[in-house]
């Protein structure tokens, strides 16, 4: 029988915490295939991986590979996948034990409904580090609620893009999509949700918050000063996501609109970590990156040059420098990222 949810967790040298992604799955039972991708880690995550295998066969599978990045496991986990439905959770993130049954029964109404439906969105959760109140990102004031819907019933907001914690895609449009993750980059999250938004049609919104997205370690990649250290990897994505597509070529209004924003989001991310890093080189990179994609999209371009970002983005000197930095430290107290 075809699994109902596949759920790939991209894992590298992850002992001290992939169990704990691990168990918050293995309520799901015998409908859910964990798939503990080991992306070639050097201290016990194949270990971890293998036992697991071992204590629940049938539902847990480890897959071994070279290492090639979260981007390279996450494909192996697309590749090995079984189920009508497939989730990316990472290692060091978990599942809410309530909400979870809620999202199973969903998937399942869905798969034996009568309409093929492409994306299932969820809520997710900043699980912050030492924050009390944890910030919910959700879409009820965007998306109608618990029956299907298409992009002209979507009303999303700047702020509401969809993070990979927040979709569980349909597995066979991810594989069709023409979807390739790059290897040995961070930030490919981008590249996954947005890359199969295009052949979207029917989605569906459960507001349950299910994902806890785990913030608080020192050596996790977005970590406001590991992404300027690595602002190569996530230029390379910004890169890709602008060449992926022509967004003028999706009929849908709507969509169209919400996947421009959402490359406006991710260049402005850009943008202002490299503003803020503030050497001749960096700043040098932020100009060639415009550049690119003047040349690569000249009506993306104008769009996302003469918004407001992209307007606060080009004022020129200090003042205009401390303009932007004060906007990006506002969104992050409001929306608690990084």
């Amino acid at each position: 029988m075809q699994k109902l949810l596949s759920i790939a967790i991209p894992s590298y040298n992850s002992q001290d915490y992939l169990s704990h992604a691990v168990e918050s799955l293995l309520p799901g039972g015998e409908e859910v295939e964990i798939l503990i991708v080991n992306d070639g880690s050097k201290d016990r995550t194949a270990e971890i991986a293998d036992e697991y295998e071992r204590k629940y066969p049938g539902i847990c599978r480890a897959v071994h590979k070279e290492n090639g990045g979260h981007g390279d496991a996450v494909m192996t986990g697309l590749r090995a996948a079984t189920g009508t439905f497939f989730k990316v959770v990472d290692s060091d993130d978990w599942v809410d034990a309530e909400a979870y049954p809620e999202v199973l029964e969903t998937l399942r109404m869905l798969r034996d409904g009568p309409e093929t439906v492409d994306l299932v969105i969820s809520n997710y959760i900043y699980d912050k580090v030492g924050q009390e109140h944890k910030k919910v990102m959700q879409y009820r004031h965007a998306l109608p609620e618990n029956r299907v819907f298409t992009w002209d019933d979507a009303h999303f907001h700047v702020s509401q893009y969809m993070l990979m914690h927040s979709v569980i895609y349909r597995t066979e449009l991810l594989r069709t999509c023409g979807m390739e993750l790059p290897k040995h980059t961070f930030y490919v999250d981008e590249l996954y949700v947005y890359v199969p938004l295009r052949m979207v049609r029917n989605m569906y919104y459960l507001n349950v918050d299910f994902y806890h997205y785990f913030i608080g370690r020192e050596d996790q990649s977005v970590q406001e000063s590991i992404m300027i250290r690595r602002i190569d990897q996530a230029l390379t994505v910004n890169r890709l996501m602008v060449s992926s597509l022509d967004i003028r070529e999706i009929k849908n209004r709507r969509q169209r609109a919400y996947m421009r924003n959402y490359l406006e989001i991710v260049t402005t991310v850009s943008s202002v970590l490299l503003t803020k890093a503030g050497t001749e080189e960096h700043m040098r990179k932020r100009k060639e990156l415009w550049e690119f994609i003047r040349k690569e999209n000249p009506w993306l371009y104008r769009h996302l040059r003469w918004r407001p970002m992209g307007f606060a983005i080009h004022l020129p000197g200090r003042l205009g420098k401390k303009f932007l930095l004060d906007i990006y430290g506002a969104t992050q107290k409001i929306y608690g990222f990084n």
